[in-house]
């Protein structure tokens, strides 16, 4: 049943939930390597999947699926969670959480890039001008302002927030095709990384790892981060008679994620984090309202 209210409660949740994150990633980084951190928060997240498809009642389906499904699930778990977040959590290892965060919200940008090629998709002008205005922003976060020295903060650690992106963009291309219950097909994917990612986390920096703030903020991660925000959001678009309404929620969660850096962290926001943050909305926005247009002409 669709139900509009409620699926703005759920979409409030879910950006509330991500504007956690940056903060959450930060924390846990403190005492855990990033292949640590991705072993616990994704331990954390399986829990939390299997418990939601119990309560929604579709733990079956888990064991339903066909083998080309079941390795279908080993292909994407590589993708999701095993390189995405351990390009993700090496970035905020090396960046100002205020620097990462905003340059991991270009995914959407090089998603609509990759469709060109992918799912034959075609190239507007508009998109080549919301990529300039996105990436001007990225310039600008990444040089500290310094955009005509062109000297970025941490090189390395800015490729990483970039190349997360299209890491996750190619995965969201991937699962398009993909025709499982999105929480089941979620879940496995996890389930089938979780050995590779104990594996390199044992063989790289070993298992041992003492109770503290930083393993709580990795719990936290998994259980919010990678478990229920993905289930709220899901249910979010299932119930949306208007997903364009649910999908600008999104727009949000920069910003609130800068106001809980500044809080609990302790970082000076910089102003070039302001400015490129702007334009890379602004160039989000652009691309969004293209997508929005194209629907209403088709529908």
């Amino acid at each position: 049943m669709k139900n509009q209210k409620q699926a703005m409660v759920y979409g409030l949740a879910t950006v509330l939930l991500w504007s956690t994150v940056a903060t959450a990633f930060k924390l846990a980084l403190l005492e855990l390597a990033p292949v640590q951190l991705l072993l616990v928060a994704c331990a954390s997240s399986v829990v939390v999947m299997a418990t939601s498809l119990v309560i929604m009642g579709r733990w079956q389906q888990v064991f339903q699926l066909s083998k080309r499904q079941y390795l279908q699930s080993v292909g994407m778990g590589l993708i999701n969670p095993c390189l995405y977040y351990f390009l993700l959590f090496g970035a905020f290892d090396r960046l100002p959480a205020q620097e990462a965060q905003p340059l991991n919200y270009t995914w959407a940008l090089v998603l609509a890039y990759l469709s060109v090629p992918f799912l034959g998709q075609k190239l507007r002008r508009i998109d080549i001008l919301a990529g300039l205005v996105c990436y001007a922003g990225v310039v600008v976060i990444a040089t500290r302002g310094a955009v005509t020295s062109l000297n970025f903060s941490d090189p390395l650690g800015v490729s990483l927030a970039l190349g997360s992106t299209v890491v996750w963009a190619s995965y969201w291309i991937i699962a398009t095709r993909d025709t499982r219950d999105p929480v089941v097909g979620l879940f496995l994917n996890f389930l089938f990384g979780l050995p590779l990612i104990a594996l390199a986390c044992w063989y790289s920096v070993g298992l041992d790892f003492s109770v503290s703030g930083s393993l709580a903020a990795a719990c936290y991660i998994g259980v919010f981060e990678m478990g229920i925000a993905f289930v709220l959001w899901s249910q979010a678009m299932k119930k949306a008679e208007n997903t364009s309404k649910i999908s600008n929620l999104i727009f949000i969660s920069p910003f609130l994620s800068l106001v809980f850096i500044y809080v609990i962290l302790g970082e000076v926001i910089l102003p070039s984090t302001y400015v490129g943050l702007v334009l890379i909305l602004a160039g989000l926005w652009l691309q969004q309202k293209k997508v929005q247009t194209r629907s209403i002409e088709h529908g």
